[in-house]
């Protein structure tokens, strides 16, 4: 049996794009409908009533699209709306960013220390710290937000001292406590992976949640039997939408996130069509 229809990634803006390429990675055959809410990004400082109806907005864009599968690959959406997608989105798998990521430190922690670092939305929310404990208690959990990290991603300085002492500012206490795992809790953070990996340290394991929820969706894709078998384009498929152009925020920020030029999209009016 093969199921052709496309895999749903929804994201507060362009972040998410790192778990598309990831799924596609993984999965060359399959294609992806991408969704960024370009035009209300960032979601970090929003309240959790206007991310959750946001979210939905965006889900039921893509629900729409006829998708087989929906990753809601911002992880303060993930931590804000996961549960109010899942209730409105019938018969259509959900993923949310946060878990995969989560299971992967709960195994790989030696010295029961997890550090998270995301948006002001996500660590307020304590979702990861929730969900870690709902597996193992007795693991200790240290998050900080690290907004300007992602203002540093937006504005393409990756390799720069400024960005390496914000990080090394932000993360400084976790080295210190002996934290040896540490969750990227934003799409935003990937580009960031080697500055942050040389600012903790090689005794701190850093973990980019994008590559985990990608493998995560493709271990469901196979299990509900959802692989393309079909000769497929991959990438050349794939169907990109914004709310607002991401020209209009730096064109170059999607080839950062995509690593490559994701060729044609389409903007699209937000809040058009609300669960």
């Amino acid at each position: 049996m093969s199921d052709s229809r496309p895999i749903g990634v929804l994201d507060s803006g362009l972040g998410g794009l790192t778990v598309a390429k990831e799924i596609l990675r993984l999965m060359p055959g399959e294609r992806v409908v991408y969704l960024g809410d370009t035009a209300r990004y960032p979601y970090g400082n929003r309240s959790d009533e206007a991310i959750r109806s946001f979210a939905l907005e965006g889900a039921q864009e893509l629900y729409d699209r006829d998708i087989k599968l929906l990753v809601v690959a911002c992880n303060t959406m993930a931590a804000i709306a996961t549960k109010a997608i899942e209730q409105c989105l019938h018969g259509v798998p959900v993923i949310g960013v946060i878990l995969p990521g989560v299971r992967a430190a709960v195994l790989r922690t030696a010295d029961r220390k997890i550090g998270v670092i995301g948006s002001h939305a996500t660590m307020r929310s304590s979702v990861y710290e929730q969900a870690i404990h709902r597996i193992d208690s007795s693991v200790k959990v240290y998050q900080t937000p690290g907004p300007l990290l992602q203002s540093l991603v937006e504005e393409m300085m990756l390799d720069h001292d400024i960005t390496r002492m914000v990080a090394q500012f932000y993360l400084y206490e976790m080295v210190d406590i002996g934290v040896d795992c540490l969750i990227l809790g934003s799409s935003l953070y990937p580009p960031l992976f080697e500055v942050i990996q040389g600012t903790v340290g090689t005794r701190m394991q850093v973990l980019d949640s994008a590559l985990w929820t990608a493998k995560e969706t493709q271990d469901i894709i196979t299990a509900l039997d959802l692989k393309n078998v079909k000769p497929s384009k991959g990438k050349e498929e794939c169907v990109f939408l914004f709310t607002e152009d991401p020209a209009e925020r730096g064109g170059q920020l999607i080839g950062q996130f995509f690593g490559e030029d994701v060729g044609e999209y389409s903007v699209i009016e937000p809040g058009k069509k609300p669960l």
